[in-house]
């Protein structure tokens, strides 16, 4: 299903810093073809050959995908909502075929055509004469300069997380939970949308589970390898694994409406969701002034 909160959604029942908006978008709740509404546009902002393809060839979850080809037009945005400050968790899922071509990058403004289209990062995927399954990270105000290379599974399904701080206008990238770069996201303090462009008549790629959340966790509380939930799917009880005594714990449905609260006190709680309907959930997590949201399926 797919899925968009927006601040202040259903009156008030989700209350989150700097305007931000969630995004976990599963590609399930749209007609194949082309999709242009909701958080997805296009480089030109009008519907038409340059947008996002939903299709069945492939999925990570589910039965669709978004893709984008090898045409040299498809240049779809994705829209984030002109951030300015704080942190932030941007990631999906993604396939690109054996010996295929992929890329994007982070604009500075989602509406590309009173910008002019202002870059931070770009990402590339088996260019210029590297490797199968190598890619490389680079700084667009210097196109030359490449600040990282990495690799990825070809012919597999790989998340890619982006965890942004705009305050400082720094990333840290991972593929896989694997660190790829950590640096400088060259965005000007401003985080406006992804394109996702076919970049040359060899390009071919899929999109799944796009998810974009506040982060303000950025502590060690919530560091890498100190926070997990699990099992994932859950069948009845939800285990938090933390460093640290969890505050509060909240569950949201689909709608934005509490469904599940409790202030545990205590390190790694449990929370018992045997009594919620079947379907997907977001979990938000307090410790001290820090707070963590992951989406849970049940």
């Amino acid at each position: 299903m797919k899925k968009i909160y927006l601040l202040a959604f259903a009156l008030g029942a989700f209350t989150f810093s700097a305007n931000a908006q969630i995004i976990d978008d599963d590609m399930e709740g749209y007609s194949t073809g082309p999709v242009h509404e909701d958080h997805w546009s296009s480089w030109s902002g009008a519907a038409g050959p340059e947008d996002l393809i939903i299709t069945t060839d492939q999925a990570f979850s589910g039965s669709q995908s978004g893709y984008i080809g090898d045409d040299g037009v498809q240049d779809a945005v994705l829209m984030l909502g002109n951030q300015t400050s704080g942190q932030y968790t941007l990631s999906w899922y993604m396939y690109v075929p054996g010996g295929k071509t992929g890329y994007y990058n982070i604009q500075e403004d989602e509406d590309t055509g009173a910008s002019g289209g202002i870059w931070g990062i770009n990402v590339h995927f088996n260019m210029d004469g590297l490797a199968p399954g190598t890619g490389y990270v680079v700084d667009d105000q210097n196109p030359a300069n490449i600040v990282a290379t990495f690799t990825y599974p070809e012919n597999f399904w790989f998340q890619i997380t982006h965890e942004i701080d705009l305050d400082t206008d720094t990333v840290v990238m991972s593929i896989d939970g694997t660190e790829i770069y950590n640096g400088d996201f060259y965005s000007g303090g401003n985080l406006g949308g992804v394109d996702f462009f076919s970049i040359d008549a060899n390009n071919q790629y899929y999109l799944d589970d796009v998810f974009f959340d506040t982060a303000t966790a950025g502590v060690e509380d919530f560091a890498a390898g100190s926070f997990s939930v699990y099992p994932n799917p859950v069948k009845d009880v939800l285990n938090i694994s933390t460093k640290t005594a969890v505050d509060n714990v909240t569950v949201y449905d689909v709608l934005g409406k509490v469904v599940l609260t409790q202030t545990p006190g205590v390190i790694s709680p449990k929370v018992d969701m045997s009594g919620l309907a079947s379907g997907a959930y977001m979990v938000q997590v307090t410790i001290g002034n820090a707070t963590k949201t992951v989406k849970v399926l049940k």
